[in-house]
Parts: C-alpha cells; structure tokens; sequence
C-alpha cells in the first residue's frame, strides 16, 4: 500500500509499505482523509521529542471500515471518526474514563505508524460510528476535539469572559467550543492572518500592542475569567498568568519541551486555578460531531488547504515553513 514515511528531518517521501496485520478485538479500516496537525510539521522539521524515524505520520483521520474482523457494531462501508490515542483501559487514569492521559498512551502517526496510508487498522474501541457527515469534515473532528475536551474541563459559565492566546487550529477549535459553551471569546495571537481568520468566523481578534487599549480593557477588566493558552510558546504560557483575573482560571492546552515559570506571590494573590488539558475522550468526539451537525461549525472556513497522498510530499514542507493563510490542509487519498 502507498504511505507517507518521514525517514528523517527533512526528509519525507511517499513508500511502498506493507498492509497492516489485524489481530483480534481490531478492524482493518480504508483511510479517507488525513488532516496535517503541527505535530506533523514538527515531526518534518525535527523538532518533536518523543519519536523514532521512520514514522508514517498522520492521526486526523476519517475512514470506512473494510473488514470488521468478527465486530458485531460495524459492517464494510461503514464511515468511522477514529480517535488516534491508543490507551491501556487498565491504569488509575484509564480507570476513572480519563483514558485521554492513559500513562502508558500512544498516539498514531507519533507513538506508532499513522494513517497517512491507504489503510490501517485499529482497535474497535478507537472506532466511533458517524453519519451525516463528509469524508473530509470527519477528518477535522479530532482536532477539534482537542479544544473542546480543554473547554468541558473548565467548565465554563455563561457569560464569562474568555481570551484564548494562539488563534491556530487549536485556539479556533477552543473558542468555538468556548462560545458554544456561553463565553464571550477574544482570542489573541501576535499573527495579523490568524486574526483575519479568527475574525471571519465572528470572533474579536486582538494583538498583544491592543490589550492597554480603552476598548479592550473595558472587556477584560481586572481580568479574563477564564484563560486558555493553544500556542505551545513558554513565553506565551509563562505571561499568560497575567491575563486571567482574581479567582480566574488558567487551562494549558497547547504543549512544547520546556518549564514552566510563575510568580508565586501573584499565583496566590489571584488564588489561580490553573490546569493542562491533554487529547480528548469519546465525550468530546461526540460532542463535535454533535456541534457539526448542527450547523455552528464553520467547516468550510477551517478547510483552507487540501491535497493528494501523491503530493503531500512536495506541499507539507511548503506549508512547514509557509502557513500564512492556513488553518487546516487535509490531504484526500479517497
């Protein structure tokens, strides 16, 4: 089968790989759509610290199952949204249905070889049944995913105001899942294009240079309620502490290599709840497809790039050191 390898940094090349065995308890899936995460451009660039090459990358993946291998819940045809964190179901963690911070977790396309292959196969767990959706909108669930699971475990109120720092793929997906949620979103990025975007889908885009201005001084007050970070820079995360109001809370969700410093007195001055948020659990896949669905998703907004499996290698490493105008490039091999 054809499949996208990154042998090393730099270096990625479309292979002839070998299908995937299936074993018990697993289904054997036709991959649809993929869509190209940071993590992917991290992987070509040779910055992320927790893997081995080569690596067939890819976990954004939307597919139909082609042979359920003895499951009772699918049949070939089927259309799946796939959750791409491999977790054990026996740590405390997994025991308590946190199974997105599973302590032994793999993720595909990271921990293991992804889906940016003609096939792949999976366990029927990870394998969520989904109609009324595109092949293409399915493959963007699971990032989406991510801000949703960071927004559930805020646990937002109506009406509370939110600045989510970073107006990536990530940010966006957290201030949509924000605002269905109740808040008042603003969301923050140093990048005039991702404002643009963030404001083509009816959010208040804002520069740091804006944060002493009147006007926004009069949303934030003595503070943001509630704080999310999504743009994986120490600095960004370091200063973000600062946005959030006496009481606030501070949510972690994008994540990079490095420590973390605050100021102590400050942190308790502010009696700060501050949490990381990691991956999502079925609960948020539902809930996306759920939001999709009904309509307050701007899907077409989010899809700006697309390719082919035959020219992903020639596009992605234009994308990793280009991305002014993009917020999600899904590659099609359907």
């Amino acid at each position: 089968m054809k499949a996208i390898s990154i042998t090393a940094p730099h270096a990625m090349q479309l292979v002839e790989a070998p299908p995937p065995v299936l074993q018990p308890g697993w289904v054997r899936l036709k991959v649809s759509h993929v869509g190209i995460c940071g993590t992917d451009y991290h992987i070509y660039e040779g910055l992320h610290p927790f893997l081995n090459y080569p690596r067939i990358i890819g976990h954004e993946l939307s597919a139909t199952v082609l042979d359920p291998n003895g499951s009772t819940q699918f049949r070939p045809g089927d259309p799946v949204v796939i959750n791409p964190y491999l977790s054990c179901y026996q740590c405390p963690a997994c025991l308590e249905g946190k199974t997105n911070c599973c302590e032994t977790l793999q993720c595909l396309g990271v921990h293991t070889d992804g889906g940016m292959a003609e096939e792949i196969v999976l366990p029927e767990v990870n394998l969520y049944p989904v109609s009324g959706l595109s092949a293409r909108d399915i493959a963007m669930v699971e990032f989406l995913a991510i801000g949703a699971h960071a927004v559930r475990r805020a646990e937002l109120k109506g009406g509370e105001r939110v600045v989510v720092v970073g107006a990536g793929p990530i940010g966006l997906g957290t201030a949509l899942f924000a605002k269905i949620a109740g808040g008042e979103v603003t969301l923050l990025d140093a990048a005039p294009d991702k404002r643009d975007a963030a404001r083509a889908m009816g959010f208040s885009a804002i520069g740091l240079e804006d944060l002493e201005t009147d006007a926004v001084k009069a949303v934030r007050r003595s503070g943001f309620d509630a704080v999310f970070d999504a743009t994986g820079s120490i600095r960004a995360m370091n200063a973000a502490l600062g946005l959030a109001r006496n009481g606030g809370s501070l949510t972690l969700v994008g994540v990079v290599k490095g420590t973390l410093e605050w100021d102590d007195p400050e942190l308790h001055r502010k009696e700060l709840t501050i949490r990381g948020s990691r991956n999502a659990t079925r609960q948020d896949f539902d809930h996306v497809v759920a939001a999709m669905k009904a309509g307050k998703i701007p899907v077409e907004q989010l899809a700006t790039h697309r390719t082919t499996l035959d020219r992903v290698s020639e596009d992605l490493p234009r994308w990793a050191h280009d991305r002014s105008g993009l917020v999600k490039a899904i590659v099609e091999l359907a």
